[in-house]
């Protein structure tokens, strides 16, 4: 199968693969706390998938998603400027 100019990517890009290993780890620490009956760690897990889904907005914004150039500096540098 070849590729396609209209293949959205799938995600593989430094935002999608940052969210998902955040928001990954979240659920592990989340998941443990369950045999811990701790109540203090399942919430921390909560927070740090929250903060994984944060890490990927953020860097999407910045130019590392998709349909980023992964180098924001480059795409800052050939914006148009503003009028």
């Amino acid at each position: 199968m070849t590729a396609s100019e209209n293949d959205p990517g799938h995600g593989n890009s430094v935002a999608a693969w940052t969210a998902v290993s955040i928001v990954m780890l979240g659920t592990l620490v989340s998941a443990i706390a369950f045999p811990l009956n701790s109540v203090w760690v399942f919430w921390a897990g909560v927070v740090v998938i929250v903060l994984g889904v944060l890490a990927g907005k953020v860097l999407a914004m910045m130019g590392f998603g998709v349909d980023g150039s992964g180098e924001p500096a480059e795409a800052a540098a050939t914006a148009d400027p503003p009028a």
